[in-house]
């Protein structure tokens, strides 16, 4: 999927069927010019409105960012390596 539009028309068609729910712990932030990256860790929940079990997921999450010449910093990419959580056993 590329395009602001083309995830927000995504993302409004899917949150009207679940309920997402996440957490995100940022390890590092680095800046190098007009580039920027951030390594994160992310916890996501995603409940379906209609009954049913969770799903989890969680992983690293890379995001890179650059500096527009007005100066705003803008996100460039984005990729995580989300997978499911193992099961707990409590």
């Amino acid at each position: 999927m590329r395009g602001r539009e083309a995830f927000a028309t995504a993302f409004k068609m899917g949150v009207q069927h679940i309920r997402i729910e996440s957490s995100v712990t940022i390890q590092e932030i680095q800046i190098a010019g007009d580039f920027a990256y951030g390594l994160s860790h992310l916890n996501v929940v995603v409940t379906p409105l209609q009954g049913g079990a969770p799903m989890r997921r969680s992983g690293y999450t890379l995001t890179i960012f650059r500096k527009e010449a007005d100066g705003r910093w803008v996100l460039f990419r984005d990729a995580n390596l989300l997978t499911p959580e193992a099961a707990s056993t409590s």
